[in-house]
């Protein structure tokens, strides 16, 4: 749900709709129950406030309001209904783009807890995805991987490794069908979870010096 600022992609390639929302609106966006809903809009497609609360387990009083918040800030908005009765809500774009390593101040404090809400919800879904991995299917079981590798990189090295692992994904998402939409019979989303940073301890604080 949260990349960094991607680079445009190709002439061959559809445009990936993107928020970058300010520091307001990713404070209203770093709530849990919020970042399940988009989500679901997202993958899923269209809902009434009703259905979501269904599938949070919550009343519809309590995913109006959240919904309401979301459409404040433009992460979601109205969407055609089979009737005039219920009111349906869609994912207002794809994909939600941070700048974080360009902020300061309250903005970074900001980025911060939305980083630590977006690792909870990562985590949970990392775990489902754990648990449901046996009664895959064989050549899903072979797409899928849970892998870590450490990389000795200075930060040049590393910021330019990350940048190319982004293109690559953003690649990927903008050849294939849009979110939120029906897609082909052979065809489910797929999730890339990218998680790259320093080992943690190995760089030193302030006026630290470095370890031997």
């Amino acid at each position: 749900m949260k990349t960094p600022i991607p680079t445009s992609t190709s002439a061959t390639s559809r445009n990936v709709s993107r928020v970058v929302p300010d520091v307001t609106a990713l404070k209203a966006l770093a709530h849990p129950v919020r970042l399940r809903m988009l989500g679901m809009l997202r993958i899923d497609g269209p809902a009434t406030a009703t259905q979501l609360a269904t599938r949070l387990g919550l009343n519809s009083g309590a995913t109006s309001y959240h919904l309401r918040q979301l459409a404040q800030y433009g992460f979601v908005e109205d969407a055609p209904g089979p009737s005039r009765r219920d009111r349906w809500w869609r994912a207002s774009h794809e994909v939600t783009s941070v700048s974080a390593a360009e902020s300061d101040g309250a903005a970074f404090d900001m980025d911060v807890a939305f980083t630590q809400a977006i690792l909870s919800l990562q985590v949970d879904q990392m775990q489902k995805a754990v648990e449901e991995y046996a009664e895959l299917p064989l050549e899903w079981r072979k797409a899928s991987t849970a892998s870590d590798i450490i990389i000795p990189l200075t930060s040049g090295q590393a910021e330019a490794l990350t940048k190319r692992l982004n293109d690559i994904v953003m690649e990927a998402m903008s050849e294939a069908p849009p979110l939120g939409e029906p897609l082909p019979p052979d065809v489910v989303p797929f999730m890339v979870m990218l998680h790259a940073f320093p080992y943690p301890g190995r760089v030193p604080q302030g006026d630290e010096e470095s370890e031997p």
